[in-house]
């Protein structure tokens, strides 16, 4: 299928007799042995141009130059070809003109290509051709069938019939139908006409649109099942919220985020502050117990807060404060808790000074003592004589 046009070579040049006597004359004779050296480099530059010319296929598929040349046929633009005909790739405006001209005055191009394209399956080839653009004289024709007629697949037969010669040969009715639709679609028929966009007070802006909106015809209608539900849910949320209130006072040991290292501030009510990296607990009541809350055993500080605790006991120890106002804690775990950097073993205890550091598997705490409020309790015991 040779698609391509014919280029007419120039007529060649007559060479003068006596230029070519004299360029015979001066002409070194052949060596007779070994090959010519001027029919190796012919051979050799001959080779490296029909590779470049299949390295040039690269891209390019023998359909996308079958959709290339069918399409510059129809349109005769290669800026329309660009813009309607799909390849195989994404081609450039510059990459379809550089084509078009390599496949007009490159012979190697040429020759591989239109090989390539004789290669193609028949099938490939009539899917390449459906898709062929129309051309402006086919688009007329198709305009002659007014938008307001619903015509059928045997009005575009027979304009197809009468217009044999105009239309691509690889048209067929249901393509027509399928083109004039879409011409219809897009307002594109000679007797179809764009409507304006209206113009003064004739334009509905958007806040007059909301004016018009009825907001009672928005309104869901209730459902008792899901308000009964949500009024159950309320009064459960709230009878948690009012348990969790009156416990407030039981609590002996209150968590805090730790937010700097600025000293904590002690209220009346705080007798010590163990602190951690993450919290700390106020101890509020001369007794606590220190170790690791489950389901079925609390404790009064939770070191599981602070960090992982797997290796802490359930009741790994116990911070008391004496009367004459010196805190004690005793070890009660299986692992020992170190005080300073020494460990107390489990049955022993050791005091606790403003500052001591206190280390329970692995998790570091700061015990702080409210001075202030351990002054007065010891001058409260020395008055009444109590037992240290």
């Amino acid at each position: 299928m040779d698609v391509l046009p014919t280029q007419t070579l120039p007529t060649p040049i007559p060479i003068p007799t006596t230029l070519a006597q004299s360029d015979r004359c001066n002409r070194r004779p052949s060596r007779p042995s070994g090959s010519n050296p001027g029919r190796k480099n012919k051979k050799s530059k001959n080779h490296s141009h029909s590779f470049n010319a299949t390295k040039d296929l690269g891209r390019w598929k023998p359909a996308d130059d079958l959709a290339l040349i069918t399409g510059v046929q129809q349109t005769n633009d290669l800026r329309m070809v660009h813009r309607g005909t799909k390849f195989s790739c994404r081609f450039t405006l510059q990459e379809i003109q550089q084509r078009w001209y390599a496949l007009l005055y490159d012979s190697a191009v040429s020759r591989v290509a239109v090989q390539a394209m004789r290669n193609l399956h028949p099938e490939l080839i009539a899917s390449v051709q459906a898709r062929t653009l129309y051309s402006k004289v086919e688009e007329d024709l198709l305009g002659t069938i007014k938008s307001t007629s619903q015509p059928t697949l045997e009005v575009f037969q027979e304009l197809l019939e009468a217009n044999a010669h105009t239309f691509y040969p690889a048209r067929t009715a249901k393509a027509l139908h399928s083109h004039w639709q879409l011409m219809k679609q897009y307002h594109l028929l000679p007797d179809q006409t764009v409507q304006s966009l209206p113009r003064g007070e004739h334009v509905l802006s958007f806040s007059d649109a909301e004016d018009m909106i009825n907001d009672t015809e928005l309104m869901e209608s209730k459902d008792e099942l899901v308000d009964n539900e949500l009024a159950t849910a309320d009064r459960k949320n709230k009878k948690e919220i009012k348990v969790l209130e009156n416990e407030l006072s039981r609590w002996q040991v209150l968590v805090d985020s730790v937010t700097g290292v600025n000293p904590p501030e002690f209220d009346n009510q705080t007798l010590a502050i163990l602190r951690g990296r993450l919290v700390r607990y106020l101890m509020r009541s001369r007794e606590i117990s220190v170790g690791r809350s489950t389901k079925d055993h609390t404790v009064d500080v939770d070191l599981g807060l602070e960090g992982p605790a797997w290796k802490v006991s359930r009741r790994q120890g116990t911070i008391r404060l004496r009367n004459n106002g010196d805190f004690f804690l005793s070890s009660e775990g299986k692992r020992p808790i170190f005080v300073d950097s020494r460990p107390i073993l489990a049955g022993n205890k050791m005091k606790l000074n403003n500052n001591s550091v206190i280390e329970i598997a692995g998790l570091r705490f700061t015990f702080l003592i409210n001075q202030e409020l351990i002054s007065v309790i010891r001058q409260e015991a020395v008055k009444l004589n109590l037992n240290p």
